[in-house]
């Protein structure tokens, strides 16, 4: 395989992987006030995406993959709110762990990388096409 369709290989791992920390974030981001349904019940608990490498053996390239998605086990802050359902006799109620300042840092992060491999794709097929058309031109 040449070094082209190795560079295609690598970044559509890589356009994958992002795609799918993007939707992580934004399920963490969409969850971030939700609360649990009853007295001292758990909240949402944000998800962690975790990458894994992975020698492509056609290639020789190193391609990136999911390695699990888990949930963090940070506590959850409390807040005061006594009408609200979920609250404990006291009037607290757990809140998700989900920080939506580091998940927006998250998501900016995930979105240059998936652009960034998508210009590599990009780049690697104007490079084939380029090739195809000085190979009929001779």
């Amino acid at each position: 395989m040449d070094a082209l369709t190795a560079a295609l290989k690598v970044a559509a791992s890589g356009l994958g992987v992002q795609s799918e920390r993007l939707r992580v974030v934004s399920e963490n981001l969409a969850n971030a006030q939700s609360t649990g349904t009853g007295p001292g019940s758990e909240p949402y608990r944000r998800k962690t995406i975790s990458f894994v490498s992975q020698l492509d053996q056609a290639t020789g390239g190193s391609l990136v993959q999911v390695g699990s998605i888990d949930r963090d086990p940070s506590d959850f802050p409390v807040e005061f709110q006594p009408g609200n359902e979920a609250a404990d006799d006291k009037g607290y109620v757990k809140m998700p762990n989900v920080n939506p300042l580091i998940e927006m840092a998250d998501m900016t992060e995930a979105n240059r990388s998936y652009e960034a491999n998508l210009q590599v794709i990009k780049q690697a097929r104007d490079l084939i096409s380029m090739t195809i058309d000085l190979m009929r031109n001779q």
